[in-house]
């Protein structure tokens, strides 16, 4: 089978090729960055130049995106040309070589203001149910691209799962409070509890849903890592977190005191994987408590892939300027 992962410079499409290289499956990168596992350098958002990337494709797995911190750097109109109509193309190309799967990285984003309740509600149980309310051109961009992927299901009998990831990337958090208030490992670690995934394990659902798409046809699945909190836990969460944590994972304490670190005092969203494990028989290995066995043992907290792959940063050098119109 031969199998087409766009992005492949970056975090997770590396990982992806990094995965399958040697495998019975022949794996073509694409990407607009030259890289040790691009094959095909160039833009999705060109027709022609995926027309030519997509010969012989049995699969794809579509990661490749403009991000969240892009917003800060980019245009909207850069964002509509790389997430929807950069999808669009692929899938279009898809259909004329008669894809056998279609696998489509999203993310969290999308539920955007759905995730951020107001302060006396509790923290939002965040499902496949839940509508998404996005907040900014990216969730926007990516919600679209997640609705012409169901169009091409619909119409055109592509097989096609979406997966949306939570948070997986190395890189510091973009929001300034968040960087001065904790350190950087300390505050990955907290959000194992409810936002958080390894790159490990998101290759990993990715590799399953290719497998099963044929069989679903279509589906949306939130890619994250298990939360130890149960619904009743939500009031909770919101009015003291460190508490909630010690009910559920009491030996997160003594790791935390000896290393200094804190809890975040309140969390107002989660997570909830249950559709991903059930459907695509999805095991995701890193959560909280597998953080802190690495953690007592003063082993790097997470999957030896993500230490591989490290950190990539987002903005290129051909930054487009901020949008302002």
């Amino acid at each position: 089978m031969r199998v087409l992962v766009t992005g492949s410079a970056g975090h997770l499409g590396e990982a992806l090729v990094r995965t399958r290289q040697g495998s019975a499956i022949d794996v073509i990168g694409l990407d607009r960055k030259a890289s040790p596992y691009t094959t095909h350098v160039g833009s999705i958002v060109d027709r022609a130049f995926v027309e030519k990337a997509m010969a012989g494709v049995d699969a794809v797995l579509h990661t490749a995106t403009l991000h969240k911190p892009h917003v800060e750097t980019h245009s909207r109109q850069a964002f509509v040309d790389t997430n929807v109509t950069g999808t669009l193309n692929l899938l279009e190309e898809a259909v004329r070589a008669g894809v056998r799967a279609f696998v489509f990285t999203s993310t969290t984003s999308v539920f955007g203001r759905a995730l951020r309740p107001d302060a006396q509600q509790p923290a939002a149980w965040i499902t496949e149910e839940v509508r998404p309310v996005p907040r900014n051109i990216y969730g926007v961009t990516k919600a679209a691209a997640e609705d012409v992927c169901e169009l091409f299901h619909r119409d055109r009998g592509v097989p096609c799962l979406v997966l949306r990831t939570s948070r997986f990337f190395p890189e510091e958090d973009d929001d300034e409070a968040m960087r001065e208030a904790y350190d950087a490992e300390n505050a990955k670690a907290n959000e194992f509890l409810y936002r958080r995934v390894d790159l490990e394990d998101v290759v990993a659902a990715h590799l399953l849903a290719l497998d099963r798409a044929p069989a679903i046809g279509f589906a949306r699945y939130i890619i994250s890592a298990t939360t130890p909190f149960l619904p009743e836990d939500v009031a909770g969460l919101r009015t003291d977190a460190a508490e909630v944590v010690r009910r559920r994972v009491p030996e997160y304490e003594a790791e935390y005191a000896r290393r200094g670190w804190r809890m975040f005092p309140t969390i107002d969203r989660v997570y909830v994987n249950d559709r991903a494990r059930r459907e695509l028989g999805w095991q995701p290995h890193y959560d909280f408590r597998a953080v802190l066995t690495k953690l007592a043992r003063n082993d790097y907290p997470r999957s030896e892939l993500s230490a591989v792959i490290g950190s990539k940063g987002y903005h290129s050098p051909h930054q487009q300027g901020r949008e302002n119109t």
